[in-house]
């Protein structure tokens, strides 16, 4: 056993000093690969103001977006934590992970495969976590390594604040003593240098540091807040920023739902269903005052990439693991297939290939993050990755790319579970469950982005369900892996059990 060292900010720095020593040298710095500066925040959606929410207070994820591309439709494989997470981090889709839930890691399933910061690694990089970027169960994970992969990070780091140290007693919650599994928030009166996405940030800009005095060795740095993840905390003074009278109810929830199938609110919790029009309109003051915290210490990240003169070296990425509900539809949270919980905010500045203050309208996923970045970097990837590369989007927005996203969700009927499956196009979604046994959904974009009308029943929609059926199938068929640990198909439904090959 090895005693836990006193001062973890000098024990890591000697870490990192002596694995320096260790790794072969290149034969030149510009053959090393890109700096890379992966933010993520958790369960966000767009309500951002660089994506047109004229409520939001997000000044620095604005400026991000100003200086490189906006992605208007990026979407996750998965809308719940654990799959998007170990999706995204693999390039491969669920169906090929074998992760279909949280508390789970790729490492079970598919041991083998090369994780993106652990390829960053494999060719040299420092890769660097801190905060969220696998599972954590949230909050009472916080300040642990939660479901992390070892392998794909030289150093972890997990900082707790009064978040998760002090303030569970005093957090309101719709169901009592459960925070992270529904709606619940709190406006702390404690400063924000003691919570933790301030901590985290905190770190980031001392691993920045650290990275900048050594220029000729890249790195792979990630930050995962975890901000606006329910339970909703953040201080005071962002709560402020959105006063309560102004938040939006939705309405017409009864009307919306009548041409839904079933399982496309088997997200729904009784609980949320109850919230009074107050408690909905508190519910998403602190969700919003959560973005803007969150917001200010991603910030304090990018002011320090500057600062240190590492921007023109470095691709930065920030996006969500998947969106969020904010009562559209009757929902809440996620785990849904509609737009608000399968769509996420996409930003990527690459230096020397993006153009500031760009959009691109294609739909993309982010299981393209992978073949992106290490494109990017020339970092050598794995064969069997099944997204994208985004690289000529990104130096030309109006390019189409695959022109299309996938992403799922499963359901239990009885003892049996079934995948609902939905094909995103830059006009249309459509949604199948259980291959359309339990149900179809199809919307226009053109003229409905809310989502509020089905059109799967209406006979002038048949040539376009009939030509978008067969698209999703393969679509389907084709985030299965071609090779190796294939996954058994329980016949009809599409649902993947791993085995060994």
């Amino acid at each position: 056993m090895h005693p836990t060292p006193k001062h973890p900010r000098r024990w890591i720095t000697l870490v990192l000093a002596t694995l320096a020593t260790l790794l072969p040298a290149t034969a030149a710095a510009e053959s090393r690969p890109r700096n890379v500066l992966f933010l993520i925040a958790d369960d966000l959606n767009t309500m951002l103001g660089c994506y047109g929410d004229a409520q939001a207070r997000t000044p620095h994820i604005d400026r991000l977006a100003a200086r490189g591309v906006r992605f208007e439709r990026a979407y996750c494989t998965f809308p719940l934590c654990g799959p998007s997470r170990n999706s995204m981090l693999t390039g491969l889709y669920p169906n090929s992970t074998g992760i279909l839930a949280n508390a789970e890691i790729f490492r079970q399933s598919v041991p083998q495969q090369i994780s993106l910061p652990q390829a960053f690694r494999r060719a040299g990089a420092w890769a660097i976590r801190i905060g969220k970027l696998y599972h954590y169960g949230v909050p009472n994970s916080i300040g642990t390594a939660g479901h992390d992969d070892p392998a794909s990070w030289e150093v972890g780091i997990n900082p707790a604040g009064v978040d998760r140290l002090e303030e569970h007693p005093e957090i309101f919650s719709l169901r009592p003593g459960n925070f992270g599994g529904t709606v619940s928030w709190y406006a702390s009166p404690r400063d924000e240098t003691k919570h933790t996405d301030y901590l985290l940030a905190s770190e980031a800009e001392w691993v920045l540091e650290r990275c900048a005095r050594q220029p000729d060795r890249p790195f792979f740095l990630a930050v995962g807040f975890y901000r606006p993840h329910t339970p909703y905390v953040s201080p005071q003074r962002y709560f402020d920023l959105h006063p309560r009278e102004a938040q939006r109810v939705v309405r017409g929830v009864a009307e919306d739902q009548a041409d839904l199938p079933a399982a496309a609110l088997g997200s729904a919790n009784p609980e949320e269903a109850k919230m009074t029009n107050d408690q909905r309109r508190a519910a998403i003051q602190a969700y919003s005052a959560s973005i803007s915290f969150m917001d200010a210490q991603l910030g304090r990240v990018m002011a320090a990439l500057d600062r240190l003169g590492l921007a023109d070296s470095t691709t930065v990425v920030f996006t969500s693991d998947h969106g969020y509900h904010t009562g559209e539809h009757g929902l809440w949270r996620k785990r849904s297939l509609f737009e608000e919980s399968a769509r996420v905010p996409l930003l990527i500045i690459a230096p020397g290939t993006t153009h500031p203050a760009t959009v691109a309208a294609t739909p993309v996923s982010q299981v393209d993050l992978y073949p992106t970045l290490t494109a990017l970097a020339g970092v050598p990837a794995p064969s069997n990755l099944q997204g994208q590369d985004l690289t000529p989007i990104l130096r030309d927005p109006t390019q189409e790319g695959r022109g299309w996203a996938l992403c799922q969700v499963t359901r239990k009927s009885g003892e049996e579970m079934y995948s609902g499956y939905s094909l995103r196009t830059a006009r249309w979604r459509y949604t199948e469950w259980d291959e359309g046994r339990q149900g179809r959904e199809l919307y226009d974009h053109s003229v409905d982005p809310r989502e509020l009308t089905n059109l799967a029943g209406h006979s002038d929609a048949s040539a376009v369900m009939a030509e978008l059926s067969p698209r999703l199938r393969r679509a389907v068929q084709a985030s299965f892996p071609a090779s190796g640990n294939r996954p058994v198909v329980k016949q009809g439904n599409w649902m993947p059990m791993l085995v060994d090959p």
